[in-house]
């Protein structure tokens, strides 16, 4: 079966990207699937006339406000796993929509955002705008290359777009978003060795320990799973870091085909899966997640049946 998912899915990484979460203002649910077209037409209408600097979009709907508006549901939307430990929580906070626009210019994208706007602005508030830039060679804050194990190719698809498994919402794209705050001056006192044993990879050629020598602790330990089968529990990463020279951080931003890889990993990451052992991501010592939410993409169809 072909289906059209939306541009910003699986289009490889970019160097500037807004990522923008609103809620539907009281009284305004009636409009808001005109609205979804028009936001989709505008955008897309964007994105051809400045083709030439890779503008990709993804418009999508949050976990817990997609009942309100539509009578089916994909099949494994769920609200964000909120998680906790004695020193750390992963907040839940979701939002109604949530917008991913990118292109390789800040001018392009702002466009992009404008135009979404227009037909969104004036039934919708903003929660949270932020905007993203590519650092130095797709590195985080924290100087070490992002996004290594992101699928290649033509699995990109396999890994992020919902197939005939839920044949109503194929194409679809299951969406988790976080805001993390990093303490970048404690980890900045860090010494170059400590820092690599955290991610488990060596901060300036990005070569990845052996297994068999990353701590239990290590980030790449951590968000790497397997499941009973010995596959790979695997996520379509689009994070990219944001801030000023005050405060910054990342915005972890994953698209899968099921929503269960992300709880999964985050369960390890908290400790929270057998092979853990209660040992969290040393990477949560030096950032913190102050967002959470859960959307789901539908696909292209999707939106043109809006109209």
């Amino acid at each position: 079966m072909t289906v059209c998912y939306q541009s910003g899915v699986v289009a490889p990484a970019s160097s500037d990207a807004l990522f923008i979460t609103l809620n539907v203002k009281a009284g305004q649910r009636d409009q808001l699937r005109a609205a979804l077209s028009d936001a989709y037409q505008r955008v897309a209408s964007v994105c051809e006339s400045y083709a030439d600097n890779a503008p990709y979009s993804v418009i999508a709907v949050g976990s817990d406000f997609w009942d309100t508006l539509f009578s089916e549901r994909p099949r494994e939307l769920t609200r964000f796993p909120e998680l906790a430990t004695d020193n750390y929580t992963m907040p839940a906070t979701p939002a109604d929509l949530f917008l991913h626009l990118r292109s390789n210019r800040r001018d392009v994208t702002f466009e992009m955002g404008k135009a979404a706007m227009q037909a969104l602005g004036g039934i919708c508030e903003v929660v949270e705008e932020v905007s993203g830039f590519r650092y130095l060679d797709n590195r985080d804050l924290t100087g070490f290359v992002d996004g290594t194990e992101n699928p290649e190719g033509a699995h990109r698809v396999e890994v992020a777009v919902v197939g005939d498994e839920d044949h109503a919402f194929a194409g679809g794209s299951y969406i988790h978003v976080q805001r993390y705050i990093h303490d970048i001056a404690k980890w900045e006192k860090q010494p170059l060795k400590a820092q690599e044993d955290t991610y488990g990879r060596t901060k300036h050629d990005n070569i990845e320990y052996p297994s068999a020598e990353k701590p239990l602790s290590a980030h790449t330990k951590r968000a790497s799973l397997k499941d009973e089968q010995g596959r790979s529990l695997e996520l379509l990463r689009h994070s990219m870091p944001y801030g000023t020279t005050t405060q910054n951080g990342l915005v972890f931003v994953s698209y899968c085909r099921t929503p269960h890889n992300f709880t999964e990993i985050l369960r390890s990451m908290m400790g929270q899966v057998e092979s853990a052992a209660g040992t969290t991501d040393k990477v949560l010592q030096f950032t913190q997640a102050v967002t959470g939410a859960a959307f789901f993409a539908p696909s292209c169809e999707w939106f043109e049946s809006l109209a």
